[in-house]
């Protein structure tokens, strides 16, 4: 398995990073088999946060037993001191380690005062002054706090969503981080699934040798696809170049990522899916999406209430309504087309 440098972290890790996100939604059982076979063959880097359910839990029933051979990146979404050093002892115990590799802020809307005593940021100074955690990192889908919090000095590392479909203004996030050598991580690299030719997107991104991503994992079969890929790394060709630009194309920059950070929605919409029917229609196999319960998903958009909720949280500021009824009106076309 190759290594990647992160930043000036000093940490050398696999530069293939395995996001622990997706494994919330596997069984225990098969959660904890997958975790190790990434372990037993390379992968020695893991990204969660406190928010995804027992992701923890399941990271540290697994590589408890390894926990010197391995780098933890967890998160916090707390808004203050108190309750960001509150959720790293809930880190702590689930992922059964007495210290966090990197604590990263999950995804605020601002950069933290660094001069607040009672502010997260002082959370993790004090974190890393008791040894709990060694490295202070950032999480964010706003290109201008990511950037802010690269060239601040704050922080060791940044986490941020890159892929082959990312425009040359989100790209220039890693010329900031390696001049100024803050170890930077790849989210969403697959565009929330967008992305159907994982090796254009695993050449792109393997192109930048400061970016460290990390694909999310659900299954034994996309472990072992990234496992491949890494055996044998596909290089950025011509072919693969004409996959990025018709994907480009095709997808456009104003796409829900499916992020999440929508909901929950009080009409019961789905959105993270809902608001990217249209591509996974025609980008995955259709008919799973045609039957009873996400047709049943889809006509929830009907009773959108327009409250606005979604528009507001959307860290990419699209105008998720609008959106969803597009979608809504493509999926009654298409069902209308391939019904079962």
């Amino acid at each position: 398995m190759e290594k990647i440098k992160l930043g000036c972290t000093g940490l050398i890790v696999s530069r293939c990073g395995f996001g622990a996100l997706p494994i919330q939604r596997a069984p225990m059982d098969e959660a904890v088999r997958i975790l190790r076979k990434a372990y037993d063959n390379g992968i020695d880097f893991y990204d969660t946060a406190r928010g995804y359910s027992d992701s923890e839990e399941k990271i540290g029933r697994a590589l408890s037993r390894v926990r010197s051979k391995i780098v933890i990146a967890t998160k916090s979404g707390a808004a203050n001191r108190k309750d960001l050093l509150a959720q790293l002892e809930t880190s702590l115990s689930n992922l059964k380690t007495d210290y966090i590799d990197i604590l990263q802020l999950h995804n605020p809307q601002s950069l933290p005062d660094p001069r607040d005593p009672q502010s997260p940021y002082a959370g993790l100074l004090e974190a890393r002054q008791k040894g709990m955690v060694r490295f202070l990192g950032l999480s964010n889908h706003s290109l201008d706090i990511a950037t802010r919090a690269a060239t601040s000095g704050l922080f060791d590392t940044v986490q941020f969503p890159l892929s082959s479909l990312s425009s040359d203004t989100d790209l220039s996030i890693i010329k900031v981080c390696k001049d100024r050598r803050v170890g930077l991580i790849a989210m969403k690299a697959i565009a929330g699934g967008l992305i159907t030719d994982i090796a254009s997107t695993f050449a792109f991104l393997r192109h930048y040798n400061n970016v460290l991503p990390i694909w999310g994992i659900q299954r034994e079969s996309e472990l072992d696809m990234f496992l491949e890929l890494s055996a044998h790394p596909p290089r950025l060709t011509q072919k693969l170049w004409e996959v990025i630009r018709k994907d480009r194309k095709e997808l456009g920059g104003k796409y829900c990522r499916g992020c999440g950070y929508c909901m929950p929605c009080p009409a019961g919409i789905p959105i993270a899916m809902a608001a990217r029917m249209s591509f996974l229609l025609r980008r995955a196999p259709y008919q799973y999406f045609l039957g009873e319960e996400w047709r049943k998903n889809m006509l929830a958009i009907r009773d959108c209430k327009q409250c606005g909720q979604c528009t507001k949280q959307c860290p990419y500021h699209l105008d998720t309504p609008k959106i969803l009824k597009f979608m809504l009106a493509d999926y009654e076309k298409f069902y209308e087309e391939h019904r079962p």
